[in-house]
């Protein structure tokens, strides 16, 4: 069997038989990979702890006809304790993780622009200088622009009209609309669109751009707006619920 290295964050795990897991990775070379990790949940395994969902590990794998076997293990840097110890960073980093596999459908297909989303975003959660809800979201509306589905709010998403101002306050733009892919004019605006207020699509602008300083200054009812559009935006371009979304705590 090929054997072949990589390091990546470990996304989640399920039992396999009576004492092993499937490990699934999102690697920096490989893409998303599942492997065995054999006799970990038995309490003298050799790595067992170091392959836990947040952890950021250095791996040696053979490869396999259907599932890969990881043979070595090591811990470059583990974001789970610090968040299982905080609830709302924790329920955001889980659906980070699921969003992180939700864009990575085709196993080892080379995704590295979201591996190092995912890492920064961990980061940004384990150091707690924003609020959990903002990084969740600028995580998803970053992950959406690395796979082409940014959504406009400078322009309408249908007949490319700009907004009033070029700050994406909405001003001109008085609607969202999920399937037409971003904020719409009042012409092209389709039954049913969202009607957000001018500083939420200004604050999803600023966490699309990494604007720290604007995201924290938005205030607590426009955070709440924001997180439903994207959510929405964004299970609607996967084709498919974020499930630990249901658990995520917005404050």
């Amino acid at each position: 069997m090929q054997l072949y290295r990589d390091d990546g964050i470990v996304l989640r795990t399920q039992k396999l038989g009576e004492a092993d897991r499937i490990i699934t990775i999102l690697g920096r070379t490989s893409g998303r990979i599942r492997a065995v990790a054999k006799g970990v949940r038995r309490t003298k395994s050799r790595f067992g702890a170091r392959l836990e969902p947040f952890t950021h590990v250095d791996l040696m794998l053979h490869a396999g006809r259907s599932l890969d076997v990881i043979t070595q293990a090591e811990v470059i840097r583990s974001y789970g304790e610090t968040l299982t110890g905080d609830y709302p960073r924790y329920t955001a980093g889980v659906a980070m993780l699921e969003t992180a596999e939700r864009f990575t459908p085709v196993e080892k297909e080379p995704s590295l622009r979201e591996l190092l989303l995912l890492i920064g975003g961990l980061r940004a959660l384990n150091e707690g200088e924003h609020a959990s809800g903002l990084v969740l979201d600028a995580f998803m509306l970053r992950s959406l622009a690395v796979a082409g589905y940014a959504p406009a709010l400078e322009e309408c998403a249908r007949c490319g009209a700009p907004s009033g101002d070029g700050t994406g306050s909405g001003r001109r733009l008085p609607a969202f609309a999920v399937a037409a892919g971003g904020m719409v004019c009042a012409t092209c605006r389709p039954p049913g669109a969202a009607s957000p207020a001018g500083p939420t699509v200004a604050l999803m602008l600023a966490l699309l751009r990494g604007d720290w300083e604007g995201a924290d200054r938005s205030e607590r009812r426009h955070r709440v707006e924001c997180s439903g559009l994207v959510a929405a935006y964004l299970q609607w371009h996967l084709e498919h619920s974020i499930r630990s979304l249901r658990h995520v705590e917005r404050v």
